[in-house]
């Protein structure tokens, strides 16, 4: 028995019959720091669930991430009993064009389609498939191979990123992935993740596990930083709390970046127990300066960023474009509450109503959604998908665009601020009067240290005000703490703004799409 698991094929970003430019493989780049030009964070993630998947069958199976068609035809020829697909909607097309071909080349393999593209409505009709994992994965694919589906989950010991480059400069892999559980119970109605798992399903139940999975990563890969891939991260204060008693405990610091929802954080006694665990980056889903939802009533953005960004936690606040509320002036109120929290970075995403959540069926049902609409031009960074009583799509388009453009200009180069953010959490962690803090302060020092070399480029290549006057009040920030900067170091600092100088020049001559390296590994 051999099983295939890959991801839809490239190229992305760019315009072909199965996807548009705007749709590129990169996160930040795609969706946070798109407008920052230079200052863009630039790296690529791995497809968790297909490793996450194989981490936890007992059948051979093989993991083709990013491949070209071609490639992905080669890697068929090989014979496999089963193939999985993981796509989401907005690479519906891709999905189509890989079943077809597993007819075409090997009419015997059964097909298995997963992901969010699963929510699709009529999907069985227009992609040809064996079966369809909808939801958690784990449980459904050990019952297809027989396999006891309440056996143990193991979690994959893998990089959070891959193909890192920051002002044109390689940045090492250096975080892991952390997937504690999957789902939330919140349910927002626009979230798709939350409404595709249903309720919270753990997978590492108690700090214990969470610890221990951090030091089998630390022995194996020598990695102390995480990316938590979790809804809700600190929706389990019990389970947060037994995995920092134990850091402390066993002198074993890692660091964290996780989602919270706000009404999470507010209700913690004292925002320090985020510094001991050493949470270095939240994700916060303001959407709106009203408190439409719940998770967000009675809080107070702006302090509660402020109070998170002086512990040298870098902030980003999410905020919804074109909800039902927003005409060509109450949009900007959005928009500019959004800049106003003067956070680490701020993501803005249009309104997207994403099949098999709640806001889908409303759309659906008042006849709102566009029909006729190819699946590939739906994915948040283009043009909206529905009919909106004040923007057309191509509006919709060109306000994105305006809202990263503003928050670029007033609060300046995200990286920047983060820059900032960190100093800041050096300073309190070192001047703290519990010694559980002040045990922090080592890994800020160690951080502004390697953030100190990009900070001549980013004076260099400043764009806006906003930046250069960051850099200045950074620079003066970096001679109070540390001194001054030795010829060595100055020396460095030159090389990267000289890399700096050469990615613009790159970038402004053969565009800003970087495809990420296809990869392929068996377990």
């Amino acid at each position: 028995m051999k099983l295939l698991l890959t991801s839809v094929f490239g190229p992305f970003g760019v315009d072909d019959e199965y996807g548009e430019k705007e749709n590129k493989m990169e996160l930040f780049h795609n969706q946070v720091t798109r407008e920052q030009g230079i200052f863009s964070y630039r790296f690529h993630h791995n497809t968790y669930g297909l490793n996450f998947l194989a981490k936890n069958l007992d059948v051979p199976a093989t993991i083709l991430d990013f491949p070209t068609l071609e490639r992905f035809k080669q890697e068929l020829r090989r014979g496999y009993e089963y193939v999985g697909i993981s796509f989401i909607m907005s690479n519906f097309e891709k999905a189509r064009k890989m079943a077809a071909t597993i007819r075409e080349l090997s009419p015997g393999t059964k097909i298995i389609l997963g992901g969010h593209g699963t929510g699709i409505d009529d999907l069985e009709k227009m992609i040809d498939h064996d079966f369809i994992c909808r939801g958690e994965g784990v449980k459904f694919m050990r019952r297809l191979f027989g396999e006891d589906p309440e056996k143990p989950v193991r979690h994959p010991i893998m990089h959070s990123s891959y193909n890192r480059k920051l002002m044109g400069v390689r940045i090492p892999d250096g975080s892991g992935i952390l997937i504690p559980g999957v789902g939330c119970p919140n349910r927002c109605r626009f979230c798709s993740t939350s409404h595709f798992f249903g309720d919270y399903i753990p997978y590492l139940k108690t700090g214990q596990e969470i610890f221990d999975v951090c030091c089998e990563y630390e022995d194996r890969l020598g990695i102390r930083d995480f990316g938590v891939l979790d809804e809700n991260f600190m929706k389990h204060p019990a389970r947060a709390m037994e995995l920092l008693e134990l850091m402390e405990k066993h002198r074993r610091f890692f660091t964290f970046g996780i989602f919270s929802s706000a009404e999470t954080l507010s209700a913690l006694p004292d925002l320090d127990v985020l510094v001991r665990l050493g949470i270095l980056f939240i994700w916060i889903g303001v959407e709106s300066k009203k408190d439409s939802y719940e998770k967000n009533k009675g809080v107070d953005f702006k302090i509660l960023v402020a109070e998170l960004r002086k512990r040298g936690i870098s902030v980003m606040g999410s905020v919804i474009l074109f909800t039902e509320e927003h005409d060509k002036e109450s949009i900007w109120t959005d928009i500019d509450f959004g800049i106003s929290l003067n956070a680490d970075y701020v993501q803005f995403m249009q309104l997207g109503p994403v099949p098999g959540t709640t806001l889908y069926q409303e759309y659906k049902k008042a006849g709102r959604l566009v029909d006729g609409l190819p699946h590939m031009k739906r994915h948040g960074q283009g043009e909206i998908w529905f009919r909106h009583h004040v923007f057309t799509a191509k509006e919709s388009n060109e306000y994105l665009r305006m809202a990263f453009c503003k928050d670029y200009e007033t609060n300046g180069a995200s990286f920047v601020r983060a820059m900032k953010t960190n100093l800041m959490g050096y300073e309190y962690a070192l001047r703290h009067g519990d010694g559980r803090v002040r045990a922090r302060a080592a890994g800020f020092r160690e951080i502004a240290m390697l953030m100190r070399h990009f900070l001549y480029a980013s004076g260099i290549f400043s764009e806006n005000s906003a930046t250069r006057n960051l850099v200045g009040g950074i620079s003066e920030d970096y001679r109070r703490l540390f001194g001054s900067a030795g010829m060595k170091e100055r020396a460095f600092n030159t090389v990267v703004a000289a890399l700096a100088a050469k990615e613009s020049i790159k970038m402004r001559m053969m565009g800003d799409v970087r495809q990420p390296p296809m990869r392929c590994a068996s377990v």
